[in-house]
């Protein structure tokens, strides 16, 4: 799955983008959930601290 979305962004040219992805534990049944963002390359880290 994670090849044709690499591949899908590159084609586009959005080179510049990436996909930050997540594992939260959620507070009411303790499962893990995962929360997903495109952002460009240069936010990566900064976006990785301000998702919950």
């Amino acid at each position: 799955m994670a090849k044709k979305v690499v591949a899908t962004l590159q084609k586009k040219g959005a080179k510049g983008v990436t996909k930050v992805i997540k594992m939260v534990k959620s507070p009411k049944t303790g499962a893990y959930i995962f929360k997903e963002k495109l952002v460009s390359t240069e936010k990566a880290k900064e976006e990785l601290k301000n998702l919950k």
